[in-house]
């Protein structure tokens, strides 16, 4: 059990080193890999599902045109996305993958004086990308139940005279679910010069009844930015495209710290999975939960202790070192999560296919009693 002292000091340390970024982690696992084989990946929270049928017709028909950026079509797209969103077209822009809409969020909103202020452990590629600017991070324990601790974040907002509050939900790494109640909360408690973004990366595979997305707060005129993908429950993080929803002003404010050139393939696909509707989005969340049940249900029959999961991973405590755990893992023929200090006992795992998690429960055993 890691006590809140304890997991304050290891935050400390861990401030003084700067994590690598994805591309890098990716080149490390793949350096240590002993296997022959191709891995079963269920390292990166990605869906083996891949992308829409609809979406790789619309690849292949538009790759011809892949000379072209597609701005117009690209505002033509986010307009499409804004009237889903019950929001007007200047409420939404695109970003290389919801990553890219992050980073210039944290650019626009964060400086020498306005912190980033979060949970911890949460998603730490962002956070040490605010470090990387010189901005001063603020991270507070989550809760107990693994939620973002949402009064002590407004607090700790006003102690600084505002600031940049991020927090991700389901979150990332612990798949744990803030809820709506409590972000409504902070959404209407912010201090002066605060704004609020919500990463809703994983919102899709939560079952609807638990939660609704932050959006409804910027509908509402809140300083709130929201940012969803379709990285994750459509299968398509190799055509890199999200989105983030505000304020006019503040996506004005974003966007002068992005590109805006989303690949104009991927804009076509984007586009042919918009006309699915929702029944896609429905038949893929509840394939997610039989299977990630399926593995719960496994891993209860065997005394294996997670964190109760909402989203496509799951956090597996192994009661010993991750990175060993994991290296060995991965000279089985499974890639799994890399670490997440300081839940240095604790294995993140993406849901793969029912055949991957098969493999994956063999592998794991055997691990796990050696």
């Amino acid at each position: 059990m890691i006590s809140r002292r304890g997991f304050m000091g290891t935050i400390s340390a861990l401030a003084a080193t700067p994590l690598l970024s994805e591309i890098a982690l990716a080149q490390a696992a793949r350096d240590s890999a002993t296997s022959a084989t191709q891995p079963v990946w269920l390292d990166s929270n990605e869906n083996p599902a891949g992308p829409p049928r609809a979406a790789v017709e619309a690849l292949i028909r538009s790759a011809p045109d892949a000379w072209r950026y597609g701005f117009e079509q690209q505002l033509d797209l986010t307009a499409a996305i804004a009237a889903r969103e019950k929001l007007g077209p200047l409420q939404v822009t695109a970003g290389v993958g919801s990553g890219d809409v992050i980073a210039a969020a944290i650019c626009a909103f964060t400086s020498a004086s306005l912190p980033m202020i979060t949970a911890s452990p949460s998603y730490d590629i962002v956070v040490s990308f605010a470090r990387r600017l010189g901005r001063k991070v603020v991270e507070i324990p989550l809760t107990k139940d693994w939620a973002y601790p949402v009064r002590e974040l407004a607090a700790a907002a006003g102690k600084s005279g505002g600031g940049f509050i991020y927090l991700c939900n389901p979150n990332n790494p612990t798949s744990t679910l803030t809820p709506g109640e409590d972000i409504q909360w902070l959404a209407t408690h912010l201090p002066a010069n605060t704004v609020l973004f919500v990463d809703e990366a994983y919102l899709e595979f939560v079952d609807p009844a638990r939660i609704d997305s932050a959006v409804r707060h910027v509908r509402a005129g809140l300083p709130v930015i929201v940012s969803r993908t379709y990285s994750k429950i459509y299968g398509m993080a190799g055509l890199r495209m999200g989105y983030g929803c505000a304020s006019p002003d503040n996506i004005a404010a974003i966007n002068g710290f992005l590109t805006n050139s989303v690949p104009l393939p991927t804009v076509h696909a984007v586009n042919a999975v918009l006309a699915e509707g929702p029944a896609l989005i429905a038949d893929r969340r509840r394939n997610n939960q039989q299977v990630r049940g399926e593995l719960c249900a496994w891993l209860r029959d065997r005394g294996v202790n997670y964190i109760e999961p909402h989203a496509n991973f799951i956090m597996i405590d192994v009661r010993r070192d991750t990175a060993s755990f994991g290296k060995e893992m991965l000279s089985r023929g499974i890639a799994v999560g890399r670490p997440f200090p300081p839940l240095d006992h604790y294995l993140r795992v993406t849901i793969g296919t029912a055949e991957h998690m098969q493999r994956f429960k063999q592998e794991f055993a055997s691990v796990y009693r050696a």
